[in-house]
């Protein structure tokens, strides 16, 4: 169950992904409310992935804060990734240490005390 909330997030994260951030490669003299549009339109696909994902984590025992997590750093993932191979932008050496700090975040929430 909680792979299976793992790929739904991840799926999530690539709408999500896109139409936070899909516009800045191509929309730039797009009007603004029509950019808006577009990107609740692809919102509705995250939210048709998101919401299963956290049913099913929380149905296999995993707190809020377990799903939160989970989503936040498989968000950094997805978000590297596309900010390096389509938005084509470096990571820089602080990015990553700061990234690694959500990482080191997570590692606490799943740990238990």
């Amino acid at each position: 169950m909680a792979l299976v909330t793992v790929l739904l997030l991840v799926v999530s994260n690539v709408f999500m992904t896109f139409a936070w951030y899909g516009h800045l490669k191509h929309n730039q003299h797009s009007p603004l409310w029509l950019v808006i549009l577009a990107s609740w339109g692809i919102a509705f696909f995250e939210y048709c992935f998101q919401v299963p994902a956290n049913r099913i984590g929380a149905q296999a025992g995993l707190a809020t804060a377990q799903l939160k997590t989970i989503q936040e750093v498989i968000t950094l993932v997805v978000f590297s990734l596309f900010a390096t191979f389509y938005l084509g932008e470096s990571l820089r050496w602080n990015h990553l240490v700061g990234f690694g700090f959500v990482a080191l975040g997570a590692a606490f929430v799943f740990k238990p005390w």
